[in-house]
C-alpha cells in the first residue's frame, strides 16, 4: 500500500534530515510536502490529505499541537519535539506519538514500525476522526495543561486604523487569527493585535472561552445558540452579531448539549 506523508518544520535542515531518514528507513512512505510554518502546514494537510503528518511542536503562526487539533481527517499525527523526558511522558500517557530531536536512527525506527502496524490494521482511535471526535483535542489538551498557566487577561489593546483601544475581555465575542494579525471581535467592530491565539489561550479563563477552530476562540457568555446544515456542519450563532462561525469537528462534542 502506498502512503503519503507531510513534514513541518520551521528549521527546513532538520526537515530534510528527518525526510532522509525516512527515506531510509521507509522507502514506500512518499514524502508530499515539507512545510515551514504552522500554517503551510495545516493548509497543506487539508489539501493533500496526507496518511501522516510529522509536526515540529514549535512552528511560527501555529503550533505543531494547534496544528493537529484543527486536522478534521484520517491523518495520523507523529510530533518532532525537543521537549524533556518529563513532558514526553505526557505525550506516552496521551497515545501520541513522537519523536525527539535531534532525531535518532534508532527512535525512529521503532515509530515507523509502530506506525506501519498501525495503518495496517486502523482501529478507530488511529483515525483521526474515527472514533470519538474530541478524543485528539482531549488528549492535546490535557498535555497542554502540563505548562504552568499565565496570568488571566482582564484588557487587551488593540489597534482599529490608526487608534489603539483598550478592550475589556468581557466584551470580545471571539478572537480569530489572520496571517501575521489576531482579529478582536466586538459588538462595535473588529480590531488587531499581535498576540498569536496559543499565547491567548493560555491567557484567557477556559469557563469563559473556548476553542472552536484551531485559529479560533470564542467567548461563550455572548453564544446564543447553534445552527447545524444538510451537511450536519456545525455554526455557532452571538448575540448582536449577524456572523456565524463554523466549529471544527474536533470540537462539536463540546456543543452536543445544545
Amino acid at each position: 500500500m502506498s502512503l503519503r506523508a507531510l513534514i513541518a518544520d520551521d528549521e527546513i535542515h532538520l526537515a530534510e534530515h528527518l525526510k532522509s531518514e525516512l527515506a531510509q528507513l521507509w522507502p514506500e512512505l512518499e514524502i508530499v510536502a515539507l512545510a515551514r510554518s504552522g500554517r503551510e502546514a495545516a493548509a497543506q494537510i487539508e489539501a493533500l490529505q496526507p496518511d501522516i503528518a510529522f509536526l515540529d511542536i514549535q512552528m511560527p503562526g501555529l503550533t505543531g499541537l494547534e496544528v493537529a487539533e484543527g486536522i478534521e481527517g484520517p491523518t495520523r499525527v507523529v510530533f518532532v519535539t525537543a521537549f524533556d523526558e518529563f513532558a514526553c511522558q505526557a505525550f506516552e500517557q496521551a497515545a501520541l506519538d513522537y519523536v525527539l530531536k535531534p532525531v535518532k536512527t534508532d527512535r525512529l525506527l521503532k515509530t515507523v514500525q509502530r506506525l506501519q502496524a498501525s495503518l495496517a490494521a486502523p482501529t478507530p482511535a488511529d483515525c483521526g476522526d474515527g472514533g470519538d471526535g474530541g478524543a485528539l483535542a482531549q488528549a492535546l489538551g490535557r498535555l497542554q495543561g502540563t505548562a504552568a498557566p499565565a496570568p488571566l487577561l482582564r484588557y487587551v489593546r488593540a489597534s482599529q486604523g490608526e487608534l489603539m483601544h483598550q478592550i475589556p475581555i468581557a466584551e470580545v465575542i471571539y478572537f480569530h487569527a489572520d496571517d501575521k494579525y489576531t482579529c478582536v471581535r466586538t459588538a462595535e467592530g473588529e480590531y488587531l493585535i499581535r498576540t498569536p491565539i496559543a499565547e491567548l489561550a493560555q491567557q484567557l479563563d477556559p469557563q469563559d472561552f473556548c476553542r472552536v477552530h484551531r485559529a479560533t476562540l470564542v467567548n461563550l457568555a455572548h453564544l446564543a445558540g447553534t445552527r447545524r446544515d444538510e451537511l450536519s456542519r456545525l455554526f455557532l450563532r452571538f448575540r448582536g452579531l449577524s456572523q456565524e462561525l463554523p466549529v471544527s469537528r474536533a470540537y462539536v462534542h463540546l456543543f452536543k448539549a445544545m
